[in-house]
């Protein structure tokens, strides 16, 4: 037995796509994987229906890839991290293919590619039209489960760092039963993915509700770019949690939004009519639907009877909800899809912690801006978990493979119940429809000062619960983000800030110190 073990272990937080890639990339370096649901469930990559997009057609290029990704992210964009984002994603979609994903080929054997908004090339590599998260991961897991060195701990959550004299020491995590679980570790990443659960109507996990963001933030590190939250425009309008997504693909394809009146709307709104920027569709999309004119994805003249074939995952989901989408619109509506923020890493996914890094979602890199390219976010999980993988390495002690006896991975106590009882359903309703109302497609001061009232109050209710208490802890870090940021740019749009101003055209990074700091003088002024 290594008795270095427990001094040097590699613990990765989180199953989705950049936690397999990074625990692959690792090998054959010793690495335990801690996650709340069974490998290759819950992960919101597994729901990804677009794919991912890397300039590998003839006449395209890493560098026109950079430029559409920097445009997209409206002015704040870190333009060196696209640059490593577009220049390293032929090679990532290599790896992947290598660990068995069947992207979707032609008849010659080349990739398929497809476009989708605001890319100015074919770019998107696809499997089976819309299931390119779901096959990636299938491959994914089955080659982490032939890796003897990829420790898997299943059904535990984890809901708070260790640490000590300004590094990380390990991960305290739960199971539903409240069985409580230490990770010793000196090096943690976080790849626990994104924040849509937090709002009412998402297309994430209920997973997805913003716990790493939390754990970060109580250990002192840094946040980034909050505010800027992604709704996606054209979710399946059909009264489920979470809302079944209709893949921007489709729109690639030609298929057009329409009102109830059978009216292109996005035509006058913008010269790129429905592949514009997903903020200005999104927005669109919401107008349509609370004006009441409604918002309709027409499918029909442009991928018609290939639906079933080429879209099979949307037309599953089209039929559940009794839609017919080769004969009639497929009612849509925008729903919280992705972070662009989240906790602030360099290139290579070092975080402001020693001893922590975050890949993945959870991570803001700068790549994204204030609104994420359509299929870069796939595409920033593996680029990101590669080089995370490459920073660990560099600096790694290990020169063989420990044995794996369970009782030196990590100490288990029972009975541990009061952080983790499931909170109040009619809290975590009210906390949803708070983020979802003054929170979400459009924002403005005095919405955003309720929400941060009410979400204050039911912070406080639950300080002792630790799950409510994240989850409340990085809503109203998100909310304060957006009351800080007193313009409209990318996915933050401010009723009562219409434009973009030049004094905000940059990245905003935040502790949780001075959040409350922010908080307590809105509402201070709010009551003055």
């Amino acid at each position: 037995m290594n008795s270095d073990w427990k001094q040097h272990e590699i613990v990765i937080v989180g199953a989705g796509l950049a936690g397999l890639f990074l625990a692959l990339k690792l090998s054959p370096i010793p690495v335990t994987i801690v996650t709340s649901a069974p490998l290759g469930k819950g992960a919101s990559s597994s729901w990804a229906q677009g794919g991912i997009a890397a300039a590998i057609e003839t006449g395209d290029t890493a560098f026109a890839h950079a430029m559409d990704t920097i445009n997209a992210g409206a002015g704040i964009v870190n333009a060196h991290i696209a640059h490593i984002l577009t220049s390293q994603a032929a090679a990532r979609v290599a790896d992947l293919l290598s660990y068995g994903t069947p992207f979707d080929r032609n008849l010659e054997g080349d990739l398929l590619l497809s476009r989708e908004a605001a890319h100015s090339a074919r770019r998107v590599v696809r499997v089976k039209g819309d299931r390119a998260g779901g096959a990636i991961m299938k491959a994914l897991v089955s080659a982490v489960r032939a890796k003897p060195n990829i420790q898997i701990i299943e059904g535990y959550t984890a809901k708070k760092l260790a640490t000590k004299n300004k590094a990380i020491k390990g991960v305290h995590c739960w199971s539903s039963k409240g069985q409580h679980l230490f990770l010793p570790a000196r090096k943690v990443v976080l790849a626990a993915g994104g924040i849509g659960a937090l709002y009412k109507i998402t297309t994430n996990p209920k997973q997805a509700n913003g716990e790493a963001l939390a754990m970060a933030a109580r250990a002192g590190v840094f946040l980034a770019d909050t505010e800027f939250v992604q709704f996606h425009p054209t979710a399946i309008n059909a009264n489920t949690d979470p809302a079944p997504l209709a893949t921007e693909a489709l729109r690639g394809e030609g298929a057009t939004l329409i009102n109830k009146s059978g009216e292109r709307f996005m035509a006058k709104l913008h010269e790129d009519a429905e592949l514009a920027p997903r903020d200005i569709v999104a927005r669109a999309v919401f107008r349509e639907n609370i004006e009441g004119r409604g918002a309709f994805l027409d499918c029909r003249e442009a991928i018609g009877a290939d639906f079933k074939t080429h879209f099979p995952s949307v037309y599953k989901k089209c039929r559940d909800a009794g839609i017919d989408p080769l004969n009639e619109p497929i009612p849509v509506a925008p729903a919280a899809h992705f972070h662009m923020g989240g906790i602030h890493t360099d290139a290579f996914g070092r975080t402001t912690l020693n001893g922590l890094w975050a890949c993945g979602e959870v991570a803001s890199t700068g790549a994204h801006g204030a609104n994420r390219l359509a299929s870069n976010s796939l595409l920033e999980a593996v680029i990101f978990a590669a080089r995370v993988a490459e920073d660990l390495a560099r600096n790694s002690s290990f020169t063989h493979m420990p044995k794996r006896r369970k009782k030196d991975l990590y100490q288990e106590l029972e009975n541990v119940k009061t952080a983790i009882r499931a909170p109040q359903r009619k809290d975590i309703k009210e906390m949803r429809e708070l983020m979802d109302r003054y929170v979400g497609i459009e924002r403005s001061e005095q919405g955003l000062t309720l929400a941060l009232q009410r979400l204050t109050e039911l912070a406080y209710k639950h300080q002792d619960h630790l799950t409510m208490s994240n989850m409340l802890t990085t809503a109203r870090i998100i909310t304060i983000s957006a009351a800080m940021r007193k313009e409209s740019r990318g996915g933050h749009y401010r009723t009562d800030f219409l434009k973009p101003d030049a004094k905000w055209a940059h990245r905003s990074f935040i502790s949780l110190e001075q959040a409350e700091r922010a908080a307590a003088q809105l509402l201070n002024n709010q009551k003055a």
